[in-house]
């Protein structure tokens, strides 16, 4: 176990850690800074020495870390190994067998006794984040450093909390990592979402007629934030994962005012209530999708006590367009959790999110076919699989397939083996934050099945992209753009701008009369897209699109990846895009605290 001051400090001596002495406002200018570095390879973890709020004329006592996931190297150290280390340990664990014999055995007691880190150990007394306490009456959250990281966020938000909750039976405790809005000096909005474990047990107190305890820690070791959003099963508390990990036990104290448990270290626990009955609009939010989180209302947790340790470290993180920390944290979850998820899908070879598709928007996966329909008997196992189940996109391949971070060889692979009747289009939950489904957790899904043999047909006549801009301007002035993708494959993609006047369904009935021409093609709005930009592009298309609604796939595939709008008869409001604030950018620049140019800004979509 080791403190966040003593992380920053092997930072520091490997050359990973940026110290920032200047000071920076916790409103946009910390997380536009940590926004642009993380973005870099490689990227640092950020120290900021002196924030400041100017607006509030508060110069805060703690530093703040940002990026503590900053690249691959970061996150590997944090683990302690390399992700797929962990992930072999966990699978030879899932595949023991009784031993035979005396040395079998004796082999066997030194994986029996490692396993007695998993469990969390209770120690008796104060820890370090119990060096200083403020009652309810002394509370007053503007003495830390809480950013608001977009223009148009409801407040400040505590982005990096570790929030632990337990059940009505006090039997299970949870760690998860939610954002926790700033409404004044004592109050925080809690955004469980409805699918979280919290929720879950919020719901027992509410049915009870009880306040919930809470508790959020922030900093210590980070690998405690990491366990927090881990897709454990419901009821597993998720610091088991970190003995795992560590092989040591998580060392846990009492909180001050309830009984709740929580890491020894952590350089600061906030203490509260949440009365079940009571509700306030949490948001908006720029969220890890991109896009804003829109105005809901949500649990307040009241808050009962304040401890730290005697110099803390605020740690937090910005969330938006991709590639971000989570990248990161995505990629030791990805690997580790790969053999558990083979015991659900055992033919699973191996599977992949891409950044650019927020992780539950898009999911690859290798496996071992046998029979067909195999690859869609795993698309519903996926489905219906814990976090699994809120992908909206997965496409299979076979194990002839590149690996599947080899981007541009593995797309080559799966459009040499798209056609319609491999697409299979179904409905189910999604994630709260999607914006796309006509009503909010349930939408379209889209399986890809392209673990069989080439097809065979292609484009029967190829043009190129003036000319194909200029045969669809007669169709329908309001095309303003052509790009074609993956031309020599035997399925091209097609993405066009669009200036939407009418529904693009509308549109795909004049499109269908150029099937000579095309094979997939991909509708986005021209204001807000560059067809130059294939990871943006992606990142748009698995974010804007409800597979029910938004696909057709006669007489060729075609995909609609506008905002929706009336137009569609889209009766939501749609969020807007994850945007840096222009004047903010243009002050970090002249102070020397950012080096962007307007190809950076273009190629991840800051303004």
């Amino acid at each position: 176990m080791a403190t966040m001051n003593e992380w920053l400090d092997r930072l520091e001596r490997a050359g990973r850690l940026k110290v920032i002495e200047e000071p920076c406002d916790v409103e946009l200018e910390i997380a536009h800074i940590a926004y642009i570095e993380v973005k870099r390879s490689p990227s640092k973890v950020l120290l900021f020495k002196n924030p400041v709020n100017r607006k509030k004329g508060i110069e805060y006592n703690m530093p703040v870390v940002m990026n503590m996931f900053a690249d691959f190297e970061v996150t590997e150290m944090i683990f302690g190994r390399a992700p797929d280390v962990i992930a072999s340990e966990i699978e030879e664990l899932l595949h023991m067998r009784p031993p035979e014999g005396l040395l079998a055995k004796l082999s066997l007691l030194p994986k029996l006794f490692a396993l007695k880190s998993v469990f969390p150990k209770r120690v008796k007394g104060r820890g370090m984040c119990q060096q200083i306490i403020k009652s309810a009456s002394q509370v007053d959250l503007d003495e830390l450093p809480i950013l608001k990281t977009w223009p148009e966020d409801g407040g400040p938000f505590i982005t990096m909390g570790q929030v632990y909750t337990k059940s009505l039976d006090g039997k299970m405790q949870n760690l998860g990592m939610y954002r926790l809005q700033q409404y004044d000096k004592r109050r925080l909005g809690m955004h469980w979402q409805i699918h979280k474990d919290a929720s879950h047990f919020f719901d027992q107190y509410k049915e009870a007629g009880k306040r919930m305890p809470v508790t959020v820690a922030i900093g210590g070791d980070p690998l405690y934030i990491w366990c927090g959003q881990a897709p454990l099963p419901y009821g597993m508390f998720e610091l088991m994962l970190y003995g795992f990990v560590r092989d040591e036990p998580a060392k846990l104290v009492k909180s001050i005012t309830n009984d709740i448990w929580i890491p020894e270290d952590a350089d600061i626990v906030i203490e509260g209530e949440v009365d079940p009955n009571v509700l306030e609009i949490e948001g908006p939010f720029g969220d890890h999708t991109g896009y804003y989180t829109l105005k809901e209302p949500y649990p307040v947790m009241d808050v009962t006590a304040v401890t730290m340790k005697k110099k803390p470290i605020y740690q937090a993180t910005v969330v938006g367009k991709p590639p971000l920390e989570d990248k990161y944290m995505g990629w030791g979850t990805e690997r580790i959790f790969l053999p558990l998820l083979k015991t659900t899908a055992p033919d699973l070879i191996d599977y992949h999110m891409p950044e650019s598709g927020v992780f539950h928007n898009l999911i690859l996966a290798k496996m071992q076919t046998h029979y067909k329909g195999h690859a869609k008997q795993f698309m519903h196992a996926f489905w219906g699989v814990g976090q699994m189940s809120f992908v909206k996109h997965a496409i299979f391949v076979d194990s002839s397939a590149p690996d599947l971070t080899e981007y541009e060889a593995v797309t080559e692979h799966i459009l040499n083996r798209i056609s319609p009747e491999r697409l299979l289009i179904t409905e189910g939950i999604v994630d709260a934050l999607d914006h796309s489904s006509p009503e909010s957790l349930v939408g379209g899904k889209l399986g890809i099945d392209a673990t069989a043999k080439e097809v065979s047909d292609s484009v029967e006549s190829l043009l190129d992209d003036d000319e194909l801009l200029r045969v669809m301007r007669g169709i329908d002035e309001s095309v303003t753009g052509v790009r074609q993708y993956f031309t020599h494959t035997r399925n091209p993609i097609c993405v066009i701008s669009y200036d939407k006047r009418r529904s693009v369904q509308k549109l795909f009935n004049d499109m269908a009369a150029l099937h000579s021409h095309l094979k997939i093609l991909v509708v986005v709005d021209a204001e807000k897209n560059s067809l130059d930009n294939p990871y943006m592009l992606v990142w748009r298309v698995t974010n804007n699109i409800d597979a029910m609604r938004d696909i057709r796939k006669e007489p060729f595939i075609m995909v609609d990846a506008t905002d929706k709008n009336e137009l569609d008869g889209y009766e939501r409001e749609w969020p807007g895009d994850v945007l840096c604030d222009k004047e903010t950018l243009e002050s970090l620049k002249k102070r020397g605290l950012i080096d962007i140019d307007d190809d950076f800004a273009k190629r991840f979509g800051l303004l």
